[in-house]
């Protein structure tokens, strides 16, 4: 979609895999390569947040300004280097999310005035799996300064459309969209 960049979130730390999940192969994909792959599909621009010398082969990267601060400094991070007023987030770790979720986010964010639309599911709010505007960015970085690295507190900040488990259930969709990779475990019943 024009007017749309994405952003794949693939700098955590991986400390419970033990590994970079972002470089976990599944099928022929490592996990990076599905996420783009996905959101190459909805979006006419991406990028990889995360270091730059891990990711570049992949793609076009934008790095944290403010390191070690959690996935609240990636989106940050995204939103300051975002041409476009609406974005996309994607957490590397989420394998089973697929594009016509996707659409359908982004579809709901454009028919809405809120600076974030973020998905209530499995068990709990998905902000590494929604869409932000551009002017959250300044929110973020007050947040970053302030020391509270929660995503979740941004929410009551601003203008936020919540869409609820049983309105995604609605459109087709089912809650194990959202279920992401974090241990070796995971990783393998996931394979």
């Amino acid at each position: 979609m024009a007017g749309l960049t994405a952003f794949v979130l693939a700098g955590g730390r991986s400390s419970r895999m033990g590994a970079d999940k972002a470089l976990l192969p599944l099928g022929d994909l490592t996990l990076l390569e599905r996420a783009l792959r996905m959101v190459n599909q909805v979006a006419s621009e991406s990028y990889i947040v995360g270091p730059r010398d891990r990711y570049e082969r992949f793609g076009e990267v934008a790095e944290d300004i403010f390191p070690g601060c959690g996935p609240l400094a990636g989106i940050h991070a995204a939103l300051t280097n975002t041409r476009t007023d609406l974005n996309l987030i994607l957490s590397v770790d989420m394998p089973i999310m697929t594009t016509s979720f996707l659409s359908w986010l982004i579809q709901t964010a454009v028919a809405s005035e809120a600076l974030m639309v973020v998905p209530e599911a499995a068990g709990g709010l998905q902000p590494l799996c929604a869409t932000y505007r551009r002017g959250v960015a300044a929110i973020a970085e007050r947040a970053l300064r302030e020391g509270d690295y929660k995503v979740g507190h941004l929410f009551s900040q601003a203008p936020t459309r919540i869409l609820s488990e049983q309105e995604i259930v609605a459109a087709g969709f089912s809650p194990e969209i959202f279920r992401n990779i974090n241990t070796p475990e995971e990783y393998a019943r996931c394979q």
